[in-house]
């Protein structure tokens, strides 16, 4: 099992020093197919370039290899977080509120687990939204196991990609 902690104390350094902001580290896949996916982006339009992408992976490759803190094979996947994007920090929370999320909590509060609804505000460490049928809840950031945007109109809207440019060489796998 891979140390997720260690891993980014390992290259959360780096990604920084590069101008970047971290967003996710996770190991995903199963025992044949373990992927350690790094999720990151730049501070002022919140994406990678293919290019960014590239420099990133190659700048965390070898100090993770050094390192060795993780003993299963495995790919390296260096990602900038997509428009359904993962919510990790208490400040994604604010910065897209207005826009619907699906969240997944640790244990259950007011009897269930999973939330859908419009992120309201972030309200000290508590995450404000309110559901298709206008309830508002409560949700504590420390109790949120999984978070992530979901795909709508509004959010394609306000969310432009920064470059296609190199998309059409990359081979789709089939």
């Amino acid at each position: 099992m891979a140390d997720i902690a260690a891993i980014t104390a390992i290259i959360a350094p780096i990604v920084e020093d590069m101008g970047f902001k971290l967003v996710r580290v996770k190991m995903i896949g199963g025992a044949e197919e373990r992927t350690l996916q790094i999720m990151a982006e730049r501070p002022d339009t919140r994406q990678l370039t293919i290019e960014d992408c590239t420099a990133l992976s190659h700048a965390i490759d070898e100090p993770l290899e050094a390192a060795d803190p993780i003993a299963e094979p495995y790919r390296l996947e260096v990602s900038s977080p997509g428009i359904d994007r993962p919510l990790t920090r208490l400040a994604d929370f604010s910065d897209w509120s207005g826009h619907e999320a699906r969240i997944t909590l640790t244990e259950k509060l007011d009897g269930r687990r999973k939330y859908k609804g419009v992120i309201d505000e972030v309200e000290g460490e508590t995450v404000l939204l309110t559901d298709e049928q206008e309830k508002s809840h409560r949700l504590p950031f420390s109790q949120i196991e999984d978070a992530k945007l979901l795909l709508t109109d509004r959010l394609i809207q306000e969310t432009q990609p920064l470059s296609t440019e190199g998309a059409d060489t990359i081979k789709e796998e089939g």
